[in-house]
Formats: C-alpha cells, sequence, structure tokens
C-alpha cells in the first residue's frame, strides 16, 4: 500500500457540534498540531448541499489546503456490536450479517454499510494486527483439541443513506476523503495514541458525553470488550438545568461552572441516570475480569466544568478526569489559538483519533 501523505485533518461530524483538526507528521513517531476549529450545526440535514455548507466554513475555520480527511460519524442510528463467532473470513462474516442480520444482531443489517474486524486487530500496534484484519488470520486457534474456539468481532454500520449525504457534501468540498469511521473507535483510538502504557497495560474506561448520548467504552490490555451507548448526553442535561428552556442555556451553563448550589442539585439529580448505567457497565467487565476499573477518563463538551466531573465521582465512588487526545502531539499554533485549545481539547478526542487512523492505515 502507498504511504499516506504527511497532513491530514481529522473531522468530528457530532450531532451538535463539528470539530476538526489538521495534523502533520513530523517523524514516524511524532505528530504536529498545526490548527483545530469547531462550529454549532443542527442536529439533522435536509440535504447534502446544507451538509456540505456548514463543512466548508469548518474547513475555512481550519485554514490551509488540505489535500486528505478522515471523517468520524456521531450518530444514535449508527450499529457498532462485540459479537462472538467461529473464525470466519470477514467477507463472509459480512455478508451473513447483511442477508441474515436477525439471526446474528438481532437487528436487520440491510440498510447499513457495514465494516468488521477481529477485536484484538483494533490496535495496529498488536503483532497479528495486518494477518486478523485481513480475514486469513486470528486472534484464536479455531481448532483446541476437537473444540471449536470463538473470535470476537467488532461490527460497526452506518446506515446507507448517512454515508451517501456526507460523500455528496463531501464531493462538493473538493476535500478526498480517505476514511470514514464511527466515532467510538476514533475516541478509543485517540486513547491509544495518547496513552500508550494505559492502553497496553492496564483496564480503562472511556466515557464520552455527546449532545444526544453517551459512549461508554471499556478496554482491557489494548482490546475493546465492551461498547455501549447511553440515550443520555448534554441536550439532556441542559433540559434539565435550564427548565425545558425556562432559563437561558448560556446563562444555566455559566452558573455550572461557578459551581452554583442549587443547579449544582439538579445535576446531580439529572447525571443519576448516566451514572448508574456506567457503574452497570463497570459492573458487567468486573464480573467477567479478575481486572477492575479503578478510574473513568472522561471526554466530551460537558466535561469541561468541574460540577460535572465531581458529579459523576461522587455517584460512581471513582476518579473521574479528563483527558488530553494531544498528549503526545506537539502543538503548533498561535498563543492565542494555543489557550484556547487549553479549554478545547477535551472535546477534540474523536476528531483526532479519526486523524491518528488516517496515519496508522
Amino acid at each position: 500500500m502507498a504511504r499516506r501523505g504527511d497532513s491530514v485533518i481529522g473531522i468530528d461530524l457530532g450531532k451538535h457540534v463539528f470539530k476538526g483538526v489538521s495534523l502533520r507528521r513530523k517523524s514516524d513517531s511524532r505528530l504536529v498540531l498545526t490548527s483545530f476549529a469547531s462550529r454549532e450545526v443542527p442536529e439533522e440535514f435536509e440535504t447534502s448541499d446544507a451538509l456540505a455548507w456548514h463543512l466548508k466554513l469548518l474547513l475555512r475555520d481550519l485554514g490551509g489546503s488540505p489535500k486528505s480527511c478522515a471523517l468520524a460519524v456521531s450518530d444514535p442510528a449508527a450499529l457498532l456490536r462485540i459479537i462472538e463467532q467461529p473464525e470466519t473470513p470477514l467477507n463472509l462474516l459480512r455478508n451473513a450479517l447483511r442477508l441474515h442480520g436477525m439471526a446474528v444482531l438481532n437487528q436487520e443489517c440491510k440498510d447499513f454499510v457495514l465494516d468488521i474486524a477481529p477485536v484484538r486487530a483494533m490496535s495496529a500496534n498488536h503483532p497479528d494486527a495486518d494477518g486478523a484484519s485481513s480475514g486469513t488470520e486470528s486472534n484464536v486457534v479455531a481448532v483446541q483439541h476437537g473444540v471449536v474456539t470463538k473470535t470476537k468481532y467488532l461490527v460497526g454500520g452506518m446506515l446507507r443513506q448517512t454515508v451517501k449525504q456526507i460523500s455528496e457534501a463531501m464531493a462538493k468540498t473538493r476535500v478526498p476523503v480517505d476514511m470514514i469511521q464511527l466515532a467510538p473507535i476514533c475516541s478509543f483510538n485517540a486513547f491509544e495514541f495518547a496513552y500508550p502504557d494505559i492502553f497496553h497495560n492496564e483496564a480503562f474506561l472511556l466515557l464520552d458525553m455527546g449532545y444526544l448520548q453517551s459512549t461508554v467504552l471499556i478496554g482491557n490490555k489494548r482490546e475493546m470488550v465492551l461498547v455501549r451507548s447511553i440515550d443520555y448526553g448534554a441536550k439532556a442535561l441542559m433540559q434539565a438545568l435550564t427548565a425545558d428552556g425556562a432559563l437561558e442555556a448560556d446563562a444555566a451553563w455559566v452558573m455550572i461552572q461557578q459551581k452554583d448550589a442549587g443547579m449544582a442539585e439538579i445535576c446531580q439529580v439529572s447525571l443519576a441516570r448516566l451514572a448508574t448505567e456506567v457503574r452497570n457497565s463497570i459492573g458487567f467487565f468486573e464480573g467477567q475480569r479478575e481486572e477492575g476499573i479503578h478510574r473513568v477518563f472522561v471526554s466530551g463538551g460537558l466535561a469541561r466544568a468541574e460540577t460535572v466531573l465531581h458529579t459523576l465521582s461522587d455517584e460512581l465512588g471513582l476518579p473521574c478526569e479528563i483527558w488530553d487526545p494531544l498528549e503526545t502531539c506537539e502543538v503548533a499554533l498561535p498563543a492565542a489559538k494555543r489557550e484556547r485549545l487549553a479549554l478545547d481539547f477535551v472535546s477534540l478526542n474523536v476528531a483526532c483519533g479519526a486523524a491518528f487512523e488516517y496515519f496508522k492505515k
């Protein structure tokens, strides 16, 4: 395969805010952040023209003349599951899911564009990654002493209509798209790049709080063990804080950041639902494994507020801390934009992960 270019734009197509980063490869192991941007957008786009218009604005804010682009899609309608099956060539498994989705996933897959990979091949640094992703090898032996073992596969899918709209919109921007990936996978990739020691040697939980939903990812020594979406995000919290519009959202957010006691109480009641689901995920993982989860790595716009982090920590009985997807990257930004990065990095994990995956290919 031809070597990828030395620069790329990673874009997170969120449901409320588009985020983008521009990264340049300084060497095989060092990346440099040269720009980043974010822009509020509608939850849905009726046409590809409307989507293209917002993408053009984001690209203008990023600057430069991008020759490569990696997209990450945050979409509640997307499909992301971990399944166990006898070792199967990936093309055959993909066809089986497309034709018999109900039997394997309890969900029809005919309207989805599907991608499948053995779970242990998710890390490009894993020695078996290349062979496993080709479908000719896997991370388990198929037959041991006459017993058929099973392989874990990660199944991802986006609605065909969504992929079509995004492709048409990007064509209108005249920026070539090298890859489209689901947002949770990009977040997982970003954590691997930013915190390789934890990723390869510990059990960890990533909580990404989006606008419409939050995602829990649990990994254990580079293996993705659990992924689930929770129907709770920034929109639900802001509806609680503003009493469904009785108070301006900006005013409510300022009060949260100022640790207003009344707002903190509302925040606690609202976040309890999310905390319960996260706690259930931790319990499921710890019931299956000997390892335990000892802290939670949080990302997303809500993580900017200490009140949110403290509330989650109290509810879970675990430290909840933000993580920096640019931890191992150099930063080449003007002073003013560098100051803004100190506030915005917590929501750039998905965009960074898309860019990182581009360089891994």
